[in-house]
């Protein structure tokens, strides 16, 4: 079932648990979350950041696909679109969320070139996702990041100002794969809560230590981004498998394979495991049917 952020967040705020938003590039791994999130009956976001892809327009033509057929709720998101020709770019592919990422540049510009897309975006029906504050690298100095943290006062201005669905926050994450345990700021996402009583986002979740994403999920954050940790993952699995020259065709079952099995531990981290609404008249991706001639076969996608 397609159905917009705003849809999935908002329910998520309501009952207190997050959806995860794991980066996809090619259909191989769209499929694989789909079918992980519907073993796991939780609602799903496939965040596809600018450029990750060839073909924006054939690819959110395929996500939208998938999604359609799904037996559990998902939206397609455009991860980090830092221009304005992402966000329409998005828009035309069908996509039906944009992150409008405009943390990079002072208070008064970031605000006004959001809002302006937020009014884009809503007359067509597609949410918004803005971020302030600045989650940056695992490479950055971690009293540089604690600077750019989101303060409660700015953040609420910002979001009257705006009128964006969900806010990515910065409280202690970055993107990439950490060194050690990253730690969070749960004072500081308390009082955003609090302040702003929205959904808010947790970019950087790869390798935030299971503690850290079960009690952030548990105080106010929403939407938890990962991608660098299911990277990982799928490569330490492809690495364990003894290849032989008639298993290369195999290579992309063990790819979806090692893609899922981080991401449905997320799921119950999150505390979005059994959380999905099902569509009528829907069987899902894992029970599809393909029909020929007189007969039918089951597809294999996990």
């Amino acid at each position: 079932m397609l159905v917009s952020m705003k849809e999935l967040l908002d329910h998520a705020n309501k009952y207190n648990y997050a959806v995860m938003a794991p980066n996809i590039f090619y259909e191989l791994d769209a499929r694989s979350c789909i079918c992980a999130a519907e073993e796991m009956n939780a609602p799903l976001i496939l965040d596809v950041e600018f450029g990750s892809h060839p073909d924006i327009i054939t690819q959110g033509w395929h996500l939208r696909q998938l999604a359609e057929i799904s037996a559990v709720p998902v939206a397609i998101n455009q991860d980090h679109g830092t221009d304005f020709t992402h966000a329409i770019a998005a828009i035309r592919a069908g996509y039906t969320s944009i992150m409008a990422d405009r943390s990079f540049l002072p208070y008064e510009e970031n605000a006004a070139q959001v809002k302006e897309l937020v009014k884009i975006a809503h007359a067509v029906g597609v949410s918004v996702e803005a971020e302030l504050g600045h989650v940056g690298s695992v490479d950055d100095d971690p009293n540089d990041r604690k600077k750019s943290f989101t303060r409660p006062d700015e953040a609420k201005r910002y979001v009257e100002e705006t009128g964006v669905d969900c806010l990515a926050v910065a409280i202690g994450t970055a993107h990439g794969l950490y060194k050690g345990t990253p730690t969070l700021d749960f004072e500081l996402l308390k009082e955003l809560k609090e302040t702003l009583k929205m959904p808010l986002v947790l970019h950087g979740g790869s390798g935030t230590g299971d503690d850290n994403i079960r009690k952030a999920c548990s105080m106010g954050i929403n939407k938890v981004n990962l991608c660098s940790e299911l990277l990982q993952h799928t490569y330490m699995k492809l690495q364990s498998i003894d290849w032989k020259n008639d298993d290369l065709e195999l290579m992309a079952h063990h790819y979806q394979e090692g893609y899922a099995e981080r991401l449905k531990e997320y799921f119950v981290l999150s505390g979005s495991e059994g959380k999905a609404w099902k569509p009528e008249k829907t069987a899902g991706l894992k029970d599809r049917k393909i029909v020929f001639g007189e007969g039918e076969r089951k597809v294999r996608f996990l």
